[in-house]
């Protein structure tokens, strides 16, 4: 079989070895698209391939046409919306995840931009201690679940809400204290941490009501997608509310605005950020090629996110 490796942001020099190592040793072929400048040159790439190996490219409609042999595509990492599912069902291609291997990258980051909105952006002056501060876990996946073991470590005392985990010895065991809906994480959280999926249910649902029930300085902290929060809501609650914050991975479409406004309470990467690591990317990168070598020995499909 003939597996493409095509990203623009390239793996790390290690990743690239250990796939070829994986992919070599199943006696399948890799083959490297990396930097490249146009699409064109994907399209001519994946033409006569059997996996697919992504980053945060876009796999598109017209991608997975130009590639009759195409069976698997693999995302290298957690979130897989710039993969075109429906169309990539229509051929019966499987488009697979790598849930977990990003998860302790993105997690450091969110606490570390936490301290970050705490001390004021380093900038002198007279911050605060995370220390003692209630912590919310919105939603309880791998990320989430990492977010909450450092927030504790760090003596928070830490809420969640997931409601598709019903099993509360989930979040017993964690020591964590589960609570019933969204606004009662809200309401009860100074920090809120954001690890929901961008859906047609959660798009634009993070929004004025909930920041403005956060208590006194409240900051909501985004690794997640910029498409669950409602900008103009958050936007109008940083208005009403001088003593919120907002700190994001995923810059919002009115972050200049947000910026000038609202100066040092907000902030947000040069670019997401969240899974640039050295170790995530080798990580993400492995998990990737022995998927998709399992799926050609055994046909497992079990990290499988389209039907």
């Amino acid at each position: 079989m003939k597996i493409l490796i095509a990203t623009e942001k390239p793996f790390a020099a290690e990743a690239v070895h250990g796939i070829a190592k994986i992919v070599k040793d199943a006696g399948h072929d890799m083959y490297l698209l990396e930097k490249y400048t146009d699409k064109a040159q994907l399209l001519k790439a994946v033409a006569d391939m059997d996996a697919l190996i992504i980053r945060s490219d876009k796999v598109t409609a017209e991608i997975i046409d130009a590639a009759p042999q195409l069976k698997i595509v693999v995302r290298a990492g957690a979130g897989y919306d710039n993969v075109d599912l429906a169309a990539a069902s229509a051929r019966g291609i499987v488009v697979m995840n790598t849930p977990g291997q990003n998860s302790n990258a993105v997690a450091e980051l969110a606490i570390g931009m936490m301290i970050y909105m705490a001390r004021n952006g380093f900038t002198p002056g007279t911050g605060s201690e995370i220390h003692g501060k209630t912590l919310g876990i919105h939603a309880y996946g791998n990320v989430g679940r990492l977010v909450g073991r450092y927030g504790k470590a760090l003596g928070m005392e830490v809420y969640a809400y997931d409601p598709f985990i019903t099993d509360s010895a989930v979040f017993e065991a964690d020591g964590v204290t589960q609570v019933s809906s969204a606004e009662e994480l809200y309401a009860k959280s100074r920090y809120v941490s954001l690890h929901i999926p961008a859906t047609e249910q959660t798009k634009g649902s993070i929004g004025f009501d909930l920041l403005t029930s956060m208590p006194e300085g409240g900051t909501l902290v985004n690794t997640a997608r910029k498409e669950v929060i409602d900008e103009a809501g958050l936007a109008r609650a940083l208005e009403e509310r001088p003593d919120l914050r907002y700190a994001t991975d995923i810059a919002a479409g009115n972050q200049p605005e947000l910026n000038e406004k609202f100066g040092k309470r907000v902030f947000a990467t040069a670019k997401k950020m969240g899974a640039e690591t050295g170790e995530a990317n080798i990580n993400a990168g492995l998990a990737a090629a022995n998927q998709i070598v399992e799926f050609f020995a055994t046909g497992c499909t079990r990290f499988q996110v389209n039907k």
